[in-house]
């Protein structure tokens, strides 16, 4: 099968390119990029889709690397499959999924099963992130080497930080050898026991136990002496404070390895969203104050914050139905991350390859998965985008078996429309 993109934006920062040009995709793979291509008949072979992208941006297949496809264990809120469907509805060609389902990924087989069902699925490219400790339990490491072998292509206890500094300088160490990145969930339960919601006016306001900023500022800082320390590098996973992007930034100016993520609702969204007690704004990190919110923009705007990852993060009414006390952290986020973060654009904080980059680029640099890129040769992965494009977010309409979205009703603009996964298309969103 050959497909024939015509006329679009093609914005590539891998490569330095933004300019309106074709795409010839065949054999799944980009075989060349250059204005007006025009195939003779007998040279397609009847085999040829053209698809005319006018007014439209193409880009490399934008990277998530941090979701939770809750598979296995947890298929009540999300499938490998329905969280795959829900990666291309939203533009992603390729995910990567945390450790903590049931059980947790952290030996050979579970890791192995997240790939077949990936297979099974045959939507968006899945790359497994191990746990860093058996269980999750912060105590004993996995065996780095093998999940490797496997197919893990990073380690992480996400959802529980590592709060033995002793195991984390080993994990830094030993995933060195491997040339695999740590992503760190930094939180220091000592300051965050009991919290429920960001410390501040609001939670004073609404009687809500607060969880303080430091308690996430403390554990990045940490993990930034530890890397120095054994000169390896680490990635901190859903930064959403202003301290923790002054650290990474100071880090990175002292030449530290260290590189930094953040989600759209930390730019989209402050505490106040919680004075409606709704579940559906709790989440972990919570949603921090308007200053924390500015400091983001502006470590996305520098370079300080090297990617955004939607924290994907699907569950039932079951856990997001009762008291706020009660309700699980985390919302849905792979099909309206995009246009979230498309304000970005629109605000004047980056331009739309600074966005791409961080969405495609960079991920898989630190990842280090050969995707983000249009090049000759490499898997036909591409996102089309639509900048123009209003929609209204209705859960009810969601590839995701999660219906925990804090945007349902709002009116976006700028959507992906067209999601090409090695050379298939495997979402569409406009008529061809």
């Amino acid at each position: 099968m050959k497909l024939l993109l015509k006329g679009g934006r093609v914005i590539d920062p891998s490569q330095n390119i933004d300019t309106v040009t074709d795409i010839l995709i065949e054999d799944g793979k980009i075989s060349m990029i250059q204005k007006n291509i025009s195939l003779p008949e007998a040279d397609s072979g009847g085999d040829l889709k053209i698809f005319d992208l006018k007014d439209k941006i193409v880009t490399p297949g934008l990277i998530d690397m941090h979701t939770h496809l809750r598979e296995p264990g947890f298929e009540y809120k999300e499938t490998i499959r329905t969280g795959s469907e829900a990666a291309v509805a939203g533009g992603f060609t390729s995910i990567a999924c945390m450790a903590n389902t049931d059980p947790v990924n952290d030996n050979r087989s579970v890791t192995e099963f997240i790939l077949k069902q990936a297979r099974l699925a045959a939507m968006a490219n899945v790359y497994p992130i191990a746990a860093l400790s058996k269980e999750q339990n912060g105590k004993v490491l996995t065996e780095f080497g093998d999940l490797k072998d496997a197919g893990a292509v990073a380690f992480s206890d996400d959802g529980n930080p590592v709060t033995d500094s002793g195991l984390m300088r080993h994990a830094l160490e030993y995933a060195y050898s491997f040339d695999m990145p740590v992503i760190s969930h930094c939180e220091d339960t000592g300051l965050s026991s009991g919290g429920l919601m960001n410390e501040g006016f609001i939670s004073t306001q609404l009687g809500l136990p607060g969880i303080p900023g430091i308690a996430e500022d403390i554990m990045v800082i940490r993990d930034i002496i530890l890397a120095e320390f054994t000169k390896t590098r680490v990635h901190i996973a859903h930064v959403s404070t202003a301290g923790s992007v002054q650290a990474v930034r100071e880090a990175r100016s002292a030449g530290i390895n260290v590189t930094a993520e953040t989600a759209p609702h930390y730019f989209t969204l402050t505490d106040e969203a919680l004075m409606g007690f709704s579940t559906n704004f709790k989440m972990y990190p919570p949603l921090r104050g308007s200053d924390d919110v500015k400091a983001i923009k502006e470590g996305l705007r520098d370079g300080t914050i090297d990617t955004i990852a939607s924290d994907h993060a699907p569950h039932s009414s079951i856990e997001k139905d009762v008291e706020f006390e009660y309700a699980a952290n985390g919302i849905t986020g792979l099909e309206t991350s995009l246009s979230l973060c498309l304000k970005l654009v629109d605000d004047g904080i980056l331009t739309i390859g600074q966005l791409i980059e961080k969405m495609s680029v960079n991920p898989s640099n630190i990842l280090k998965i050969p995707k983000g890129s249009l090049k000759t040769g490499s898997d036909a992965d591409i996102t089309v985008i639509d900048m123009n494009k209003i929609w209204t977010v209705d859960t009810d309409k969601f590839c995701s078996k999660g219906r925990n979205c804090p945007f349902n009703g709002w009116e976006l603009k700028g959507k992906a429309v067209m999601t090409i996964v090695g050379g298939d298309v495997r979402y569409t969103d406009f008529e061809l």
